[in-house]
């Protein structure tokens, strides 16, 4: 288990991920911000877990979230997200991206399976055009409706609002 950083670590990652090619093990490459991580995530790192034997999350920076969802965002910074994610049981590497999105994270490992919520439909999902032609396979989970960390934190915003 092991938290890469900077994308100068991203060759050696690459290697990695040759050698688990190379051996017969599957990579499986997730991303997202995972901010407050809850049971939908959990859900997802589970599915995430049962495509292969290696599975490999994409997460968002600090800079990245606060982009993506705003000020106030994230709620916990990127090395503890990262050490929940690993915690969780179901992630063996966490690699921290600042980009928009994860496409030069996923062309530089190209995983054998990409897998993304589905609140995103196929043709959506970044990297799923690259992982297809290179013939890997690209999976949607069912998400669990009423996790997402956005949602749970208007609804708590709503109650404080109700309240005062």
């Amino acid at each position: 288990m092991k938290i890469v950083r900077h994308t100068s670590e991203w060759p050696s990652l690459v290697k990695e991920v040759e050698t688990l090619r190379t051996s017969g093990k599957t990579t499986v490459f997730t991303n997202g911000c995972f901010d407050g991580l809850h049971p939908g995530h959990l859900a997802l790192l589970a599915f995430v877990r049962e495509q292969g034997d290696h599975v490999i999350v994409g997460l968002n920076s600090d800079k990245s979230v606060r982009s993506l969802k705003g000020e106030g965002r994230p709620l916990l910074y990127a090395e503890a997200r990262a050490t929940a994610l690993l915690e969780s049981g179901y992630v063996d590497t966490v690699v921290l991206f600042d980009m928009p999105t994860p496409l030069e994270l996923i062309c530089a490992l190209k995983p054998d399976v990409l897998v993304k919520g589905n609140d995103y439909s196929m043709e959506q999902i970044v990297g799923a055009k690259e992982i297809l032609s290179a013939g890997g396979s690209v999976k949607i989970f069912p998400r669990i409706p009423g996790y997402s960390t956005s949602k749970i934190l208007a609804r708590k915003n709503n109650k404080k609002t109700e309240t005062k």
